[in-house]
């Protein structure tokens, strides 16, 4: 019983370290979330997403200008069919990411 009560603490101190932490947020120098960059072009699929996101009107983490080319900074999202740089899922509940469309100012605050 000791023997398991060390493993989870063990366990515990592992999954709540600083850097298992950090890695949950989006890390604003880089623009990358779990070391994936949050520009570029995007596909919208329904099984295996990078990410899932869910569109908000208000604090979001991630601000966001969908762009036809050139999805080069922060942000800036492209919608491909094929070929994408990640791939997203819509949802309501229990996010990744809180996004919201904006026409200027994309990325994060």
């Amino acid at each position: 019983m000791i023997r398991m009560i060390e493993i989870g603490a063990i366990a515990l101190t592992v999954l709540f370290t600083p850097s298992a932490l950090a890695d949950a947020a989006i890390n604003p120098q880089t623009c990358t979330y779990r070391g994936k960059k949050l520009y570029g072009k995007v596909q919208i699929v329904e099984n295996f997403p990078d990410f899932k996101v869910e569109v908000v009107t208000s604090f979001p983490d991630l601000k966001i200008k969908p762009v036809t080319s050139f999805p080069d900074d922060c942000g800036e999202w492209q919608f491909v069919e094929h070929f994408p740089d990640f791939k997203i899922k819509f949802v309501d509940s229990f996010p990744d990411i809180k996004i919201q469309f904006v026409e200027s100012f994309p990325g994060v605050d």
